[in-house]
Parts: structure tokens; C-alpha cells; sequence
């Protein structure tokens, strides 16, 4: 398996099987600092990763600027960058933001799945990026807004696309839902599904996956970690963003436990385990230094015997997991 290796997305879109998320550009949980994200995303070019995916609400413009400085001087065709819409970022009183500490404070985000909010969005993240274009747009986080996201944002990015201003859309979101709907009643071309294919919750499988490979819509996997208790299952580990449950953490151990007989890491096992899906084109990976970003390379390119997947179905069966 090769992280470097090129995938087609949408019209024209190519990404590196493994991508890098830029949340931590943002300061998510703990700080970074300017030349850290720098580093960080220079290590990921020149280690084959030319794929990046950023967001507004990641520090609240913060990733994104951090990403464009990072990238000045790169030649453009070197590498692809996915952005998002659906929150606005307006001036503000200032406030601190208790996910990103590196948030810009002067600003606060306001949802806005409006056709004429998606495009003021994109043009802003563009100034933020320093640059002309960006090849991937995804709607981010409509939870509550599903029918306007639907009926307004997707037809305004529609139009872009058709003008060949952006080469392929996505919706960007935590639960399947939604997605699934996405895939069924518009032409989008590809997901950003974090959190619902991995070694602990496959709940993708039961209606995105499906419904993706029955229309040809590309999905990209990201926090293949559920939050961390998949990279170091110890009491005080997180999953989905909060401290995990005793429960939780022992059945990632079980799973450790299981992939060390076949001289697999947990690691290993936990980023390279969304691509057994055939729906599933790239893994997406945030990373905080350039030594999680060499990591994360290792263990994406490892080799895993296919009797450790075979292990794992058994497990996944014996345990209420779906199977790929």
C-alpha cells in the first residue's frame, strides 16, 4: 500500500490515498505554532502527500491561513486542496473558543447554507488561502440544515462545477445520515465521513457505503482513530471527542491484542482498515509535527497479512461489528 499513490475524485480531482487534515493548523485542543504548521506540511509534500484538507472552521480561518503561507511558493499543480462551506466567519466582540487554541477571536462562525452564503464562503477561504482555486469543496456539517443544504448549498456549488471553477463536491460530516441522502437525491461525487468506518464503529456500512458504491460516489475516510483510543487505548484516551468508556477501551485493547499476533500495530491496523471497503478511495489523517506525519506514513504503507483481516471479520461478527 502506498500513501502517495494518485486516486481520481469528481471531474479532474486527483488525491494521494493518504491525505493530511489541517485541524490542528488550527490549534485543535493544543496549540501549534506558526512554524510547526509550516514544517508539518512541508514534511508532507516532500514525503509524497499532496493532498490537504482544510476547513473555516478550523480556528476560525486560522488553518486556512496557516495552509496558504505553508504552500506559497509551491507550484499549484503539485498538490490538491479540499475546503468547506456552510459557516460563515463574521466580526465579533471576542471570545475564546474552547476547541481551538489558536481560534481567531475577532470572529465568530455563523451557519449559512444560503446559495449566496456558500459562495461568500468560498471566496473568503480563497483570500485566507492566498490562492485562485481550490479543486475540492465540501458542505460542512449540515446536521441541522439537511433540506437547505440540499435545495440551496449543493445547486450553487452545481453551477461551479459545471463552470469548471471547482472539480468535484462533497459533503463533510460525522454521522451517515445525511450523506446518504446526499448520494441518493443529488449528483455529488464524493463524502468526507469521519469517525463511522473504523475498526470500532463501521455504522457507514450500513447506508452511505452502499449507497456509494451504487452510484459511483467516492468516500474518504477520516478520524480513523475515533479522537485517539485507536492510536493509545489507556484510560484518559478519547473517543468521538470525549474521554472513552472503560468499554470502549478494552475492546480496543482486544483489538491490539489480536493484530500483535500477526505482527500488526493497532496504528497499522486502525488507518489501513477503511480502504478493505471497496466504497472507499483515501484516508485522511491530522497530524501535529512532522514526526506524526512520517508515522502515519509507516503506518499506512505497512504490509498486513490478509489473515489479520480475516481475524478481524471474525471479531467484528462475535462482537456486533459489520463487516466491509
Amino acid at each position: 500500500m502506498k500513501h502517495s499513490r494518485k486516486v481520481d475524485i469528481g471531474r479532474g480531482a486527483q488525491i494521494t490515498q493518504l491525505g493530511l487534515g489541517t485541524a490542528p493548523l488550527g490549534g485543535l485542543f493544543t496549540s501549534v505554532s506558526e512554524s510547526q504548521g509550516s514544517a508539518l506540511v512541508r514534511t508532507a509534500l516532500a514525503t509524497g502527500i499532496h493532498f490537504f484538507d482544510t476547513a473555516p472552521h478550523y480556528g476560525k480561518g486560522t488553518a486556512e491561513r496557516r495552509l496558504g503561507t505553508a504552500l506559497a511558493g509551491v507550484p499549484r499543480s503539485s498538490f490538491t486542496i479540499s475546503t468547506k462551506v456552510g459557516r460563515l466567519l463574521v466580526p465579533s466582540d471576542g471570545s475564546d473558543d474552547p476547541d481551538f487554541a489558536d481560534a481567531d477571536t475577532s470572529t465568530m462562525r455563523v451557519f449559512d447554507f444560503s446559495a449566496q452564503g456558500v459562495v461568500q464562503s468560498l471566496e473568503e477561504s480563497l483570500e485566507r488561502l492566498g490562492l485562485d482555486s481550490v479543486e475540492m469543496v465540501l458542505i460542512h456539517d449540515p446536521d441541522d440544515f439537511a433540506d437547505q443544504a440540499i435545495g440551496q448549498a449543493f445547486p450553487a456549488l452545481a453551477k461551479l462545477r459545471d463552470q469548471g471553477i471547482i472539480k468535484a463536491i462533497g459533503v463533510g460530516m460525522n454521522q451517515s445520515a445525511i450523506p446518504t441522502r446526499f448520494v441518493h437525491e443529488t449528483d455529488i461525487d464524493f463524502v468526507l465521513i469521519a469517525g463511522r468506518y473504523t475498526l470500532l464503529d463501521q455504522s457507514a456500512a450500513l447506508d452511505l457505503l452502499p449507497a456509494a458504491l451504487d452510484r459511483g460516489v467516492s468516500i474518504i475516510a477520516a478520524g480513523v482513530f475515533n479522537s485517539g483510543v485507536l492510536a493509545n487505548p489507556v484510560p484518559g484516551s478519547h473517543f468521538n471527542y470525549a474521554p472513552a468508556s472503560p468499554e470502549i477501551i478494552a475492546k480496543a485493547q482486544a483489538l491490539e491484542v489480536l493484530f500483535e499476533e500477526f505482527g500488526v500495530s493497532l496504528e497499522q491496523a486502525a488507518v489501513q482498515f477503511p480502504l478493505q471497503h471497496p466504497a472507499i478511495k483515501a484516508v485522511l489523517v491530522g497530524c501535529r509535527t512532522e514526526q506524526e506525519v512520517k508515522a502515519n506514513i509507516v503506518a499506512f504503507d505497512a504490509d498486513i497479512p490478509q489473515s489479520a483481516w480475516s481475524a478481524l471479520n471474525k471479531f467484528l461478527t462475535a462482537n456486533g461489528g459489520v463487516n466491509g
